[in-house]
């Protein structure tokens, strides 16, 4: 049997209001509905709820044996409804991100103290991954990519200038095989691959060499998912990598790696927020979001 909610919500109204008419201007809606519905409960349960007299409205031995649990039963639910809107509109529950690693070093990390200083009362869960998650089947409230790597049917905020790229070297590495003076001297050294955790395909090498796009069919005899990984082994004289100026300099111990190629490479795609269009009225993400903007002064 399925809960005739709407009938039990008009059973309450009475039972605490003391009257139909009273019923009916609580919940906003017309005696006559209240009426109608009281009575379609009652031939529902196969019995009276209240005496009516032209006086009073009284409950009887079965309506006081379901208003005993019926009336919790709602109070429960104007709690919930109560903790949901408040859950949504104040600066205070969870916000749960996913992003790589590189956007949390060279981006995020220098904005948490104040975020958390200003809203302590936000538990903010980072989940860092280069992989492309679905954030909605793994719980999450958005995340902050590349641009190219977001779903179109989530809501994008652009919270970065483009990402500038990087060949870089270490240079004990340069001075025993020689320093790339252009893209395709690349093929002459060992160079580390980056793949893909989501797709599981090779990262290109791509330049602008003469207004063309070329992609050089780099060589190297390791392979890796992750960043820190590939910088760690750079910096130990294992061959050159390809990625993100901002991050790599802020790993880097820069008096042992050389940036090299950067004349031949344009800027990635800016970083977005994104997020399900369900959530653009979560408190917390718009304060989130409004604190980013504020600190990296974008509109």
């Amino acid at each position: 049997m399925r809960l005739p909610l709407a009938m039990l919500e008009v059973f309450n109204a009475i039972a605490q209001n003391g009257s139909l008419k009273g019923a009916a201007q609580a919940l906003g809606i017309k005696p006559s509905t209240v009426s109608h519905q009281l009575k379609s409960l009652e031939e529902q349960l196969g019995t009276a709820l209240f005496v009516r007299t032209t006086r009073s409205v009284t409950l009887t031995d079965a309506g006081r044996a379901l208003q005993s649990g019926a009336g919790a039963a709602f109070d429960l639910l104007g709690q919930a409804v109560n903790d949901a809107k408040e859950h949504g509109s104040s600066a205070r529950g969870s916000l749960k991100l996913t992003l790589p690693e590189f956007v949390f070093h060279s981006f995020l990390a220098d904005l948490l103290p104040s975020f958390q200083a200003a809203y302590p009362e936000i538990q903010l869960e980072l989940s860092l991954t280069d992989a492309i998650v679905d954030i909605v089947a793994d719980g999450l409230h958005g995340g902050l990519r590349l641009g190219g790597k977001i779903a179109q049917d989530m809501i994008a905020i652009r919270i970065s200038d483009p990402q500038p790229l990087t060949v870089l070297g270490s240079k004990a590495y340069l001075a025993e095989h020689g320093v790339p003076e252009k893209p395709e001297d690349l093929l002459a050294h060992n160079c580390l691959h980056y793949r893909f955790q989501t797709s599981g395909r090779l990262a290109p090498w791509v330049f602008e060499v003469d207004g063309n796009t070329v992609e050089i069919d780099i060589k190297g005899g390791l392979i890796l998912n992750t960043l820190p990984s590939q910088l760690q082994l750079m910096e130990q004289g294992m061959g050159l990598v390809l990625t993100f100026r901002e991050y790599a300099l802020m790993q880097c111990d820069l008096t042992k790696v050389q940036c090299l190629l950067e004349d031949y490479l344009k800027p990635t795609e800016p970083i977005y927020l994104f997020y399900p269009r369900e959530y653009k009225n979560l408190q917390a993400l718009r304060l989130f979001i409004d604190h980013i903007k504020a600190h990296r002064q974008l509109v």
